[in-house]
């Protein structure tokens, strides 16, 4: 079997905290768009997560490295569904699970371009009874954090919606949310894209130049339309189950030639995020004690931001 390792930083910011919350959540819940958890290892100042391996790594990869093939109009829309499903499932689950680190580089592909959640370590469990949020400390990484949370430190699944709009918004333009190579307004990808997405005649200028004009027009404005829609005022956002139904919607007509062979091309080349290893994996070597909580208490500074890469 292959596998991905991942292997926390003992120094890091998050450390155990990041490490326990990988295991409670992915080791609990289980859908066909979350990475799997095979197993754990805690000895010392070393914590192991064994996932199963995802050949065609992140999203990230895809839409920014250099040389990477681009993705078909296809491929984006059944990447963008994937994920919404994942979202979906975390956010209708019976203990709400709000992702708080949505993103390109956490979403990773199979060879079938399914996409499948991956990194839960700043998950954090949702409001109960009659609250409406939750107040924890700011994190997330810069540029898909919603303005509100960043603001007051109060979160809700509305986030997580925001979120997913900026990563839309990345599938729809071929651009990272944060390019400090751009000038102006064209540094921060909400700002640059919003006036254009409610107007059908000025769409094209946001539109991947990859793509090279190979997408219904309908199809475009649907998905930006939704994406204006997540990354607006909080009150107004839909829920993940209401994004999910409407990308569903999403014309895609059949698939190309040179689309399918895409499909088939890079499989086992595809770099992941990790290095596989092979080998036959061992049962989790620990537990999560019953009713312990999914998240420690950090003792860290109450706003902690990353950059995204670049």
């Amino acid at each position: 079997m292959v596998v991905a390792i991942k292997k926390l930083k003992p120094e890091g910011f998050q450390g155990h905290k990041e490490w326990l919350a990988e295991v409670n959540y992915l080791g609990q819940l289980h859908h066909p768009n979350l990475v799997k958890l095979i197993g754990y290892c805690l000895d010392g100042d070393n914590r192991l997560l064994v996932y199963e391996y995802m050949p065609r790594g992140s999203l990230e990869n895809h839409l920014f490295r250099r040389g990477a093939q681009p993705l078909s109009w296809a491929i984006r829309i059944k990447v963008a569904i994937g994920a919404a499903r994942g979202l979906s499932f975390l956010h209708e689950s019976e203990q709400q699970v709000i992702y708080r680190d949505f993103k390109a580089s956490n979403i990773l592909l199979d060879l079938e371009y399914n996409a499948k959640l991956s990194d839960f370590g700043l998950a954090k469990a949702g409001p109960t009874g009659d609250r409406t949020h939750v107040s924890t400390q700011v994190m997330g990484t810069q540029g898909y954090a919603a303005p509100e949370y960043i603001a007051t430190g109060r979160l809700t699944a509305r986030c997580d919606v925001y979120s997913f709009g900026v990563v839309l918004l990345e599938l729809l333009s071929g651009r990272r949310t944060v390019d400090k190579s751009k000038v102006g307004v064209e540094q921060n990808l909400v700002d640059w894209a919003k006036p254009y997405l409610r107007d059908k005649r000025k769409l094209y200028r946001i539109m991947d130049v990859k793509l090279e004009g190979q997408y219904p027009q309908k199809g475009a404005f649907m998905a930006a339309f939704l994406a204006f829609e997540c990354i607006g005022d909080a009150k107004h956002r839909p829920s993940m189950t209401e994004v999910l139904a409407r990308l569903e919607k999403i014309p895609v007509p059949k698939e190309s030639t040179a689309t399918a062979r895409q499909e088939k091309q890079f499989g086992s080349s595809s770099p992941g995020l990790r290095s596989p290893l092979q080998r036959n994996c061992p049962s989790p070597a620990v537990r999560t004690p019953r009713g312990s909580s999914p998240l420690i208490t950090p003792r860290t500074p109450p706003s902690t931001m990353r950059s995204p890469r670049h």
